[in-house]
């Protein structure tokens, strides 16, 4: 089940992220694997404004959560994390989509996001769902200041892509 993430829920998010971010070991992303998880409060600051959404399991305990901000009138996709024991159930993919229909809901344009563009469950997978690369000539300011503060961060040390997903193509065929 999808829904608002609560409160509560938060702390859990950090381990689903610490798990998520574990296979990134296996291609030689160990800073990736490491790094961080969004603080209780910055995920507080999602939750209050509505803009973070849990897939839960059949005890309502989150197993892979969303968050999303608001960029140049884009829902951008700040981060979706699945936990490992619960991968390639789809579970990802209902969380884009209700973030797709929560965007539409709110007049915006679409969806955007940042990725890595050769690890297998990031670019290429957001690819089946739609998604699709967006030139770096092609990016609006919003995304532009996501990208510079993503490469002070160290995120490019490996290749990384803007996508989008409009409208027009957010039906899933795969």
């Amino acid at each position: 089940m999808i829904r608002s993430a609560s409160s509560e829920d938060l702390p859990v998010l950090r381990d689903i992220e610490r798990a998520a971010g574990a296979p990134f070991r296996t291609l030689g992303m160990t800073s990736i694997a490491e790094d961080e998880p969004p603080s209780i409060e910055e995920l507080a600051a999602y939750q209050r404004a509505g803009r973070a959404w849990v897939c839960t399991d059949e005890r309502d305990r989150p197993v892979a959560y969303l968050l999303a901000e608001i960029v140049d009138g884009f829902a951008h996709i700040e981060q979706v994390s699945v936990r490992p024991s619960h991968a390639r159930r789809g579970l990802g993919r209902s969380l884009i989509d209700a973030v797709d229909g929560w965007a539409a809901d709110h007049g915006l344009a679409g969806l955007t996001l940042t990725t890595y563009a050769e690890v297998p469950w990031n670019a290429p997978y957001y690819e089946r769902l739609n998604f699709e690369i967006v030139d770096d000539a092609e990016l609006s300011d919003g995304l532009r200041t996501i990208r510079r503060h993503e490469a002070a961060r160290g995120l490019d040390a490996w290749p990384r892509v803007v996508m989008r997903r409009t409208p027009s193509t957010s039906t899933v065929d795969a």
